[in-house]
């Protein structure tokens, strides 16, 4: 009887997963990740083309979840922009949301990009992922202004500021494993130090 390729394939994520996170990308190799599930790694390969593909197998579907999650907060909040009785929605949901939707059930994975992904084009996921919020940002800030908001002005360079200090506190109960409950209770206080600001930025 043929061997359940799918099967394989969920063995070697899985031992792919603790060598990755016992030894970072650079420290782990196929042959360690093979052997963890009794394969060689001419067999592997037959699976991943290399040792990136099988990192990013494992965080790519994060990484997409939490884009995915992005986009939608942003339509919902052009959305609510375009009707003066809706603006009060417009931020109803925000990146702490998205933390505790998104990152916090897949807390392996998202712990992975952030301590584990040197060596691999995810290393720099904080600095890139503050350029692109600042991106999506900017853009909105000047839609805002187009429809008569008193939007304050701000300096790129002190948006980027504010969204890398930001972006990077959301994520610390992940890269240092905090429990959900200590992590709940630390997003919270993030969220009660910040919003003020932003919505004050916003002038909203």
């Amino acid at each position: 009887m043929p061997r359940d390729k799918t099967v394989s394939h969920a063995r070697i994520i899985s031992a792919a997963r603790a060598e990755f996170l016992e030894k970072g990308f650079q420290r782990a190799s196929v042959r360690a990740i093979g052997a963890r599930v009794g394969m060689t790694s001419a067999a592997l390969y037959r699976h991943f083309r290399d040792k990136e593909e099988l990192f990013a197998a494992l965080v790519g579907p994060a990484i997409r979840e939490m884009d995915d999650w992005m986009e939608r907060h942003m339509s919902r909040a052009r959305e609510a922009l375009s009707s003066p009785m809706d603006r009060e929605k417009m931020w109803q949901d925000t990146e702490i949301d998205m933390i505790l939707e998104v990152v916090f059930p897949r807390r392996e994975e998202f712990k992975l990009i952030l301590c584990c992904s040197q060596g691999t084009r995810y290393e720099h996921f904080i600095h890139d992922l503050v350029e692109d919020h600042q991106r999506k940002l900017t853009g909105f800030l000047s839609l805002m202004r187009s429809q008569g908001m008193p939007v304050r002005d701000i300096r790129p360079e002190e948006l980027h500021m504010l969204l890398s200090a930001y972006t990077t506190a959301l994520f610390e109960p992940i890269a240092h494993d905090w429990s959900t409950e200590d992590a709940v209770h630390y997003i919270r206080t993030v969220e009660a130090f910040f919003m003020p600001g932003w919505h004050d930025l916003m002038g909203c």
